[in-house]
């Protein structure tokens, strides 16, 4: 009898760690990024530097402390309604641009190019920002053309560590970096019709506009925003 206790102990125990093999082979493996460096050398501009902070603006009311710029770090506390806070010192349109971002879990935001300050949902492209780690990608997760084009892959940190994009946009073609992996690479030229929430085709939106940040009621940080015009 004590014999056969002991196989049944070991054939319960050789199940459960074939079901723990199991378990562990149809986990997806997925690759894990790291926060690329701020960007060094001629041209680049950093927008949350001491002489550039006053450009920021609340470009939807007149509320003010939307947000504070301290120590480099750029940061909105979340208030409803949406609002965009528009970097007004001047347009670009050919670019580089490097940022840094920190998000709870859950928390949405954005940062927004050739970007129309009085119209940055309709007259502009967004990046998305979102604290969706271990989430599949999707076109309104981190790092899509939002509602437009999901990611490769959802590179988001955990909540509360920083993430950096690295955004190269020439003529018609998007690219995007992040923490480290290129995640997206569009023609949006190839857009000649309404998609996702646009009415106005990709192919035929302004091709110079401004950086507007968006403060969608969720507490979020940025630094190291550098951009470099092409």
């Amino acid at each position: 009898m004590r014999h056969l206790f002991v196989a049944l102990v070991i054939l319960i125990s050789l199940a459960a760690s074939a079901a723990s093999v199991a378990v562990a082979e149809d986990e997806p493996r997925l690759p894990v990024g790291a926060m690329t460096p701020a960007p060094e050398g001629e041209g680049w501009t950093n927008l949350f530097s001491e002489e550039n902070a006053a450009h920021w603006k609340n470009v939807t009311d007149k509320l003010e402390g939307v947000f504070t710029i301290e120590n480099g770090v750029f940061h909105v506390s979340g208030r409803k309604p949406t609002r965009y806070i528009a970097w007004m010192g001047d347009s670009f349109g050919d670019f580089e641009l490097h940022v840094e971002f920190k998000v709870a879990e859950g928390a949405n935001s954005g940062v927004f190019f050739r970007s129309d300050p009085d119209d940055p949902v309709q007259g502009g492209m967004e990046i998305q920002v979102y604290g969706d780690h271990g989430k599949a990608p999707t076109t309104q997760g981190s790092g899509a053309l939002y509602d437009i084009a999901t990611p490769m892959f959802n590179m988001a940190l955990p909540a509360g560590e920083w993430n950096s994009y690295d955004i190269r946009f020439v003529d018609s073609r998007l690219e995007v970096v992040y923490n480290g992996w290129k995640v997206l690479d569009i023609d949006v030229s190839l857009m000649t019709m309404p998609i996702g929430k646009f009415d106005t085709p990709l192919a035929l939106m302004p091709r110079e506009g401004h950086i507007i940040l968006q403060d969608h009621g969720d507490e979020v940080w940025f630094r190291n925003l550098f951009v470099r015009a092409l």
